[in-house]
């Protein structure tokens, strides 16, 4: 801890040391044990050092790690294809780099590049990424603020008003970018007609739908995607990271084929983009996704949850809502959380927040039953 402090900064860090983790559990420097509803900010999907993504890993790490896109590989070709085997139909070719900001930042430069427009409808209270590109559709002013101006061209609308989105488009509207479930804000669930009135408006007006399911993605919600497990709605352009590579960095931006052509060579790249190491991570991380039946289990398991939660909690004047698809889980309190976080992690669980009144939970989607009643006593016996 010493090391990161004097050597680092601008991140709040909890007061503990992880060095180990295995399932849905990590463990400190002394030994203790944690059930982690953090889940590396929801990309531990599988697990922690699920044994066949390590083992993916390491037999990719002894054969080749390196190989940049200018020069074609086997493990690259088979994960492009996986992709657009696996995402919405009409989704079909991706680029990868290394997180979801810089997926964001593929998806409007491609917005961009296609409609030969500038402007971008965003969402208020919306997250995606601290990049200038991806921050400058981001809606938090704390974020913002200190980095403006920031790129132009960018509007915010309500988060679930189709009206308002319609009065914003104008002739040089590229795109309207939206999380399916908005996450930072607190596990914030659309109106069931919400996407596809949107995906509707944007048809009429010659306007492209980039769904950011970084974190919606990969089964959290308890659909393999959340917006077209859940409402049937298909985007034009998609961005992926977070759970893509069983914990080793990777974003993807995936299109529709005329879409993605828009771009020429040399227009956009990444050094470490679609290197083989990440790409065999992946590969196994969909697999272990698939075979382990994660996206069934985090629709099971999430309404477990939130019904215990209910349970256990109910008529606890502090609390507002607690509310979440699939293991996408939010308590909304009536006081800063804060202090519930501390004690949680004296108690063995780690959470986290959405702003300052809300507990957040993206466990891995391996979890047990007997671990979720286990976050669902500790956080009753700190409540009350």
């Amino acid at each position: 801890m010493e090391l990161e402090n004097q050597y680092s900064g601008w991140v709040g860090r909890r007061p503990i040391q992880i060095v180990s983790g295995k399932g849905a559990l990590v463990y400190d420097a002394e030994g203790k044990e944690y059930i982690d509803c953090i889940g590396g900010n929801g990309v531990a999907i599988t697990g922690h050092s699920h044994p066949k993504i390590v083992q993916a890993i390491k037999n990719q790490a002894e054969k080749l790690i390196v190989c940049p896109t200018i020069l074609y590989n086997e493990v690259r070709g088979q994960l492009y294809k996986r992709l657009a085997e696996v995402t919405p139909p009409g989704l079909t070719k991706s680029f990868l780099g290394n997180s979801g900001a810089e997926a964001v930042e593929a998806a409007l430069k491609l917005a961009r590049r296609h409609t030969g427009k500038i402007e971008i409808i965003a969402m208020k209270n919306g997250f995606h990424g601290r990049t200038m590109g991806a921050l400058s559709v981001t809606w938090n002013p704390k974020y913002r603020k200190p980095f403006q101006p920031l790129i132009p061209g960018i509007s915010h609308v309500p988060f679930g008003n189709v009206e308002a989105v319609t009065n914003a488009i104008t002739k040089q509207t590229a795109a309207v970018i939206v999380e399916p479930i908005q996450g930072e804000a607190g596990v914030i669930i659309p109106s069931n007609t919400y996407l596809k009135e949107l995906r509707e408006i944007c048809n009429a007006h010659d306007v492209l739908l980039i769904f950011d399911e970084v974190q919606t993605g990969w089964g959290r919600t308890g659909k393999l995607f959340a917006g077209h497990g859940h409402w049937d709605v298909i985007p034009d352009i998609m961005t992926l990271s977070k759970a893509i590579a069983g914990g080793i960095p990777m974003g993807a931006m995936i299109a529709k084929n005329e879409i993605f052509d828009s771009l020429k060579t040399g227009e956009h790249f990444s050094t470490f983009g679609g290197n083989p190491l990440s790409c065999a991570a992946a590969l196994a991380s969909i697999d272990v996704i698939q075979n382990e039946k994660l996206v069934e289990k985090s629709a099971e398991n999430g309404a477990y949850l939130l019904e215990q939660l209910r349970s256990h909690l109910k008529g606890k004047k502090t609390i507002r809502e607690i509310r979440g698809k699939g293991l996408f889980i939010a308590i909304e309190m009536k006081f800063k959380v804060v202090p519930i976080l501390k004690r949680a992690i004296s108690e063995g669980v780690l959470l986290l927040t959405s702003g300052l009144n809300t507990i957040r939970m993206l466990p891995p989607l391996v979890i047990s039953r007997k671990q979720i009643d286990q976050v669902v006593n500790v956080l009753e016996k700190i409540i009350e």
